[in-house]
């Protein structure tokens, strides 16, 4: 347990509550809520019928626990004595003046101390007494240290919620209409290692029975990778119609765009495949990405290594397209190297060997059979939070 210590600097530490002895609750709660501007902070009722109050300071995080003790225990004498509590204010004349408008109590007006400090005693309705000082040096260092606080809570609030909208945003840019095809069965997915990231994958109706898919790795993570993955999906989109006489214009079209529109040292890799349901012919250009397995209804893979450059870093872009023929019970996998870069407890990696072997373990079942099961291999392989987006396509000949 020694190596789990924390150094001091790091312990979160602060008071939680005091305890003040009170005749009657709810006369107290009435006082310290409507006289002195506390909040009730919980009012509940413990078995056998004992009832906690707690109030805290408008501006504070220490409670006061308002108890009733019975009148033969030794707490009932306390009742109306010095609490030895104080609580500091940032303007003690005007706190004064507020409170002694309101019926409180003070055993005299706020007095200069020798040590620089401005005090008075005030009581509650059974006479319990408190201290109220206003330091101006310390009340400024507390007060900077709360709006410094309220900020980063603030904008830790602005964050989350920007987040979360970028996250609603994103889980829209992944496909949400799925093309009909009767030759081929296909599923897609991706597990986001954070609220938002820089894999795509995509299915694209390019018309006459004609599939396109996609699948990308952005370089970059977090706001950065969404960002540019959504300006490569709108391209891709938009340049789509050209997809099935000219494939490689199209992505050179989306190379340009991508190119254009982002800056120097953005890139992604992708994959991009044109299937046709009427011939199973798969057109192809791997650009830079991982190579896609295509696992043949006779137990053999085959890889579809890259073929072309990544996107985005070269405005003249050479692009090659290679083609297949797919036949029943073949079986087409794309990926990120957030699968095969998944790493066990001992740092090894999950690997394009693993990967095969567990296409080929979930050979011949239904494409979301495959690509679930796969995804439940890497997951059940690897240890610790996640670290990398998993995204995967499976499609599959019937």
């Amino acid at each position: 347990m020694a190596d789990s210590l924390l150094a001091p600097n790091d312990l979160y530490l602060r008071l939680q509550s005091a305890t003040v002895f009170v005749r009657d609750q709810d006369a107290s709660v009435a006082f310290y809520v409507g006289q002195l501007g506390f909040r009730v902070a919980f009012d509940v009722l413990l078995p056998p019928g004992r009832r906690i109050v707690a109030i805290n300071p408008p501006s504070g995080d220490a409670m006061i626990v308002l108890v009733a003790p019975a009148a033969d225990s030794p707490e009932y004498a306390l009742i109306g004595t010095a609490t030895h509590l104080s609580f500091i204010t940032e303007n003690i004349a005007a706190t004064f003046q507020a409170w002694s408008e309101r019926g409180v109590h003070f055993h005299n007006p706020p007095q200069l101390q020798s040590w620089g400090g401005n005090v008075t005693l005030f009581e509650d309705l059974d006479g319990n007494a408190f201290g109220l000082m206003g330091i101006d040096q310390l009340t400024r260092q507390i007060e900077d240290e709360r709006r410094a606080n309220a900020a980063r809570l603030e904008a830790e609030r602005n964050a989350l919620h920007e987040i979360e909208i970028a996250r609603q945003v994103q889980a829209k840019l992944f496909p949400q209409i799925f093309p009909a095809l009767t030759s081929i069965e296909y599923a897609g997915q991706c597990i986001q290692a954070r609220n938002v990231g820089g894999d795509y994958y995509d299915f694209l109706d390019l018309g006459e029975g004609r599939l396109g898919l996609v699948m990308a790795d952005i370089a970059g993570k977090g706001i950065a990778g969404a960002l540019l993955m959504a300006n490569l999906q709108a391209n891709l989109r938009s340049q789509s119609a050209i997809a099935m006489d000219h494939p490689q214009r199209m992505l050179q079209l989306v190379n340009r765009l991508f190119y254009q529109n982002t800056t120097d040292n953005a890139y992604a890799t992708l994959f991009f495949a044109e299937y046709c349901d009427h011939t199973r012919q798969m057109r192809y250009a791997n650009c830079g990405h991982l190579p896609g397995m295509l696992l043949r209804c006779d137990g053999r893979l085959e890889l579809l290594e890259s073929n072309s450059t990544v996107l985005g870093l070269f405005e003249d872009w050479p692009c090659t397209i290679a083609g297949c023929q797919m036949h029943p019970g073949d079986t087409l996998l794309l990926y990120t190297d957030g699968l095969t870069e998944a790493v066990d407890a001992q740092g090894e990696e999950f690997g394009e060997d693993r990967l095969a072997a567990a296409l080929k373990h979930s050979a011949g079942r239904p494409a979301q059979e495959v690509l679930t099961s796969i995804l439940d291999e890497v997951q059940h392989f690897s240890s610790g939070p996640q670290q990398d987006d998993l995204s995967l396509i499976v499609a599959r000949c019937r």
